[in-house]
């Protein structure tokens, strides 16, 4: 077996960020974003303040990478699916994936979503986070379904599409913690709806998603 230094120290500097992003969180749910301070995660963390500085340009830099994280392995995920898979079996198996995954604390995230919309100085960097990780997200789909991500509607929708519908499905989960229903199932049912056209559920019909694909 080969030693590879460089790839040890990619791993542990992703798991110090890792830390620090933890610690962020952690201190800002407690004390209200306002009160800590780049000393106080850094300590948080069992790091210097100079660490702190080397990973995160400030401390809302630090509560977000939750999110972009999250974001990325999203990402990642997609990118792995077999190329010739349809579009949305990928993405379906992706957002399942995600919300089943049993080291990804599906609370926890909601909870760093709720931290950041109360706070007006991480809202301001949260856009400029999004849009660069909703671009990704569209590049992604528009190279698996030839399509253009500057010119073309279809993967501009569908990346605002699946992202609405699993932050939908997620938000019922959180607001009704002693449902039956799990995240997954939820999941499974926005993208059953989405492939159906969205009906209107007033209209009397049968919904034919039985042979919609799952993933």
């Amino acid at each position: 077996m080969t030693f590879n230094p460089s790839g040890l120290r990619d791993q542990k500097k992703a798991a110090t960020r890792d830390a620090l992003g933890q610690a962020a969180v952690k201190l800002a749910k407690e004390r209200g974003l306002d009160s800590v301070t780049a000393d106080a995660i850094a300590a948080e963390a069992g790091v210097s303040t100079r660490t702190f500085h080397n990973y995160f340009a400030n401390k809302e830099e630090a509560v977000l990478h939750h999110i972009e994280a999250s974001a990325w392995a999203w990402f990642e995920t997609l990118r792995a699916r077999p190329k010739d898979e349809p579009i949305w079996t990928s993405l379906r198996h992706v957002a399942v994936s995600m919300v089943t995954d049993p080291e990804r604390d599906l609370a926890e995230t909601f909870a760093v979503a709720q931290l950041v919309e109360s706070t007006p100085a991480v809202v301001a960097r949260k856009l400029e986070v999004h849009h660069s990780l909703t671009r990704v997200l569209g590049e992604a789909i528009a190279e698996r379904t030839g399509t253009n991500i500057d010119t073309d509607l279809f993967p501009n929708l569908m990346q605002v599409a699946v992202g609405s519908a699993v932050t939908a499905a997620l938000t019922i989960w959180t607001n009704n913690p002693a449902a039956d229903t799990t995240p997954a199932q939820l999941v499974e049912d926005a993208f059953d709806q989405l492939q159906s056209g969205l009906p209107d559920p007033r209209e009397p019909q049968t919904r034919a998603t039985e042979n919609l694909p799952r993933s």
